[in-house]
């Protein structure tokens, strides 16, 4: 997995990255039930590439995209001690390559880019029943800080 490339992504990337965010919502319909059932999308990843606060990262190999994460500025809750922190979102591995630490690469390229906008506080979400997801971040580091709890009648 050496020759592993991390970059930034760009718009001809647009379509793949489609695929990959479908990818996640449906690795995440177990996990929340209130999903809609038709073709939806957590996010405007074209947006996110272009935007001077956010940048969206991708693993390639030979020239294959196997995995994506995005970064970007948001303000923080006013009783907070920094006023703006860094969210990262949209992590997803193609199947075939999980488990081998490219998520792991992902996250630290886009910490990085955060380390280098002077920033030192870093949020992500994950569905709690999602071990492995909670576990492979736990491992780079962070740390259950607020748990949501739903009640649906």
């Amino acid at each position: 997995m050496s020759n592993i490339k991390i970059r930034a992504a760009v718009k001809a990337d647009l379509p793949i990255l489609k695929d990959f965010e479908q990818g996640i919502i449906n690795a995440e319909r177990p996990f929340n039930p209130c999903l809609k059932s038709e073709h939806f999308c957590y996010y405007d990843i074209g947006a996110l590439i272009e935007a001077d606060t956010s940048t969206v990262m991708v693993a390639e190999l030979d020239g294959e995209l196997i995995a994506s994460g995005y970064a970007r500025i948001r303000e923080s809750k006013a009783h907070l001690i920094h006023d703006q922190h860094i969210y990262l979102g949209f992590m997803y591995v193609a199947p075939n390559y999980r488990g081998q630490g490219i998520n792991q690469r992902v996250v630290e390229s886009l910490i990085a880019w955060g380390k280098s906008l002077g920033f030192s506080d870093f949020y992500l979400e994950a569905y709690a029943q999602n071990q492995p997801a909670t576990s492979a971040y736990k491992k780079l580091g962070f740390e259950p800080s607020l748990v949501e709890l739903k009640l649906s009648l």
